[in-house]
């Protein structure tokens, strides 16, 4: 057996003295061994001390627990500054990946709370919590991973244990989604909680659940958005969102606020009250967080004057773009479609040939009425559409017509919504369809083609990427009713 290295010693030495001063060297030694981009199929987002306290501050002013759980511990970063903070609270750390429970072990041990903490090498979502007596505080940053890396074994859970509760849930859910469901799953009324996590819940379809869950049986009592120039995570440029809420709890109002700065986030009990009833009739939650803007004389929302449409789903972009596979389909269920966003920032001001772009197959519902000799050659395309499993996806099974995609009309403007820079707005003049990879704007009063041109080119030089969300990885979203925000000269200005 090797001797250990002579600098061993002094570099224990020095990490115990990091450790006792309150930093965390552990895990920004597992961040450096480990990239965003491989820690990031796991959602392992590290949170700063600068968010950390804040939250841990809250928790302390609201209850005294006999113990504290981290659903996705890490290196114990929240659980060490929990422990500080409740010297008598058992200390409970849930932590998937095997090396960073060892690290999180090593962070307790080192700050002297080994004797009262617990590391739990297992999924939070089937952990073993419900076995014990006293009031629980969960805290911490559930993990951030997209739908797409989610098993479906999971997904399962996910609608199982909903629909025991009467709520919907999407299968197209982010993993921080199963963590709060989870949450009140091992929790009992009484026990309360704060989690950072990425904003996008607030306002995408699938967050509907855990927007009823706040307002449910979670007990939400304080929102707090973390706008994404103040980088709350160093390695995830996001919007991100602190929720407090204490579980059984049914305030008449819960506060919500925006900071722009970590160090605006104080106590986490500023904020503007918002009746809980509000809240809960709000299909989005990102507009109710900015309260009441004045609009310049001149303008109006662009949601005044044009309606905002995300294109279609597909549900198979492989079998519907028209391909090889596709052979000699009537032209009338050809239509030429944009189908990525590039197509858009390459045409510039406007979209004028349709040449160059994909056909998408969108076949009627009523195939009875097509021709014969049209009808034989779209039964070929169906059987190796069925062949190919396309019937049994998502999107097919919540159809009318599994076989048909029903492509919206062309818009007169086309617009990118995701992007690291911002959306490019484009007149479409080619009447081109576009499937979900950008948004249609469609006037609700017919307007000129000189004030389309106009509105098309203001929009294009006066939005930015600070008018969307931006979520992990540096991407800004703009999701249609948050482009329908956007401030646009009246229309009596735009000629």
């Amino acid at each position: 057996m090797s001797a250990i290295p002579v600098a061993a010693p002094a570099l224990i030495s020095h990490v115990r003295a990091q450790i006792e001063t309150g930093e965390d060297p552990l895990g920004v030694a597992f961040c450096s061994l480990r990239s965003p981009v491989e820690r990031r199929p796991e959602g392992a987002t590290y949170t700063p001390l600068s968010i950390v306290k804040p939250m841990l501050a809250w928790a302390k002013r609201a209850g005294r627990p006999d113990r504290v759980v981290d659903p996705g511990a890490g290196s114990g970063r929240f659980l060490v500054n929990a422990g500080r903070c409740f010297p008598a609270a058992r200390l409970v750390a849930v932590e998937v990946d095997p090396l960073a429970a060892v690290l999180a072990r090593a962070h307790l041990a080192a700050a002297g709370l080994g004797s009262r903490s617990q590391v739990l090498v297992a999924d939070y979502r089937c952990a073993d919590l419900r076995d014990f007596v006293g009031s629980t505080l969960f805290i911490g940053n559930p993990p951030y991973v997209r739908h797409h890396l989610v098993g479906q074994r999971w997904k399962d859970w996910l609608t199982k244990v909903a629909a025991a509760r009467g709520l919907p849930a999407s299968q197209l859910s982010g993993l921080h989604v199963y963590f709060f469901l989870a949450t009140l799953e091992h929790a009992n009324p009484g026990d309360y909680g704060v989690y950072v996590t990425a904003a996008e819940w607030l306002d995408v379809n699938y967050g509907a659940l855990v927007r009823k869950l706040f307002v449910g049986g979670l007990g939400g009592t304080a929102l707090h958005l973390i706008e994404p120039t103040a980088v709350a995570f160093p390695d995830a440029i996001t919007t991100a969102a602190i929720t407090c809420f204490h579980v059984g709890a049914q305030p008449k109002s819960v506060r919500v606020r925006r900071v722009a700065a970590l160090t605006e986030l104080g106590a986490l009990d500023a904020g503007r009250s918002i009746r809980r009833e509000r809240l809960a009739t709000a299909d989005r939650w990102t507009p109710l967080t900015r309260g009441a803007r004045a609009i310049p004389d001149g303008c109006v929302e662009l949601g005044e004057v044009c309606r905002v449409r995300r294109g279609q789903v597909t549900g198979a972009n492989a079998f519907w773009i028209a391909g090889d596979h596709s052979g000699d389909l009537p032209q009338g269920v050809l239509f030429p479609t944009v189908t990525r966003a590039r197509e858009l920032y390459r045409a510039g001001r406007c979209l004028v040939d349709a040449s160059r772009l994909h056909c998408v197959i969108d076949l009627p519902e009523d195939l009875d009425a097509l021709e014969q000799e049209d009808r034989h050659k779209i039964e070929i395309l169906l059987r190796k559409a069925r062949a190919a499993g396309v019937h049994r996806g998502y999107i097919a099974r919540h159809r009318k017509a599994w076989w048909s995609v029903g492509l919206h009309e062309p818009a007169p403007i086309l617009a990118t919504y995701m992007a690291r820079r911002p959306p490019g707005f484009v007149r479409n003049l080619s009447d081109a369809r576009h499937i979900n990879i950008a948004h249609g704007i469609y006037p609700r009063e017919p307007m000129s083609d000189r004030a389309l041109a106009a509105l098309a080119d203001y929009l294009a030089a006066h939005t930015s990427v600070a008018d969307g969300r931006t979520y992990a990885g540096g991407l800004t979203k703009f999701e249609p009713r948050e482009m329908e925000r956007l401030l646009v000269p009246s229309p009596e200005f735009l000629v």
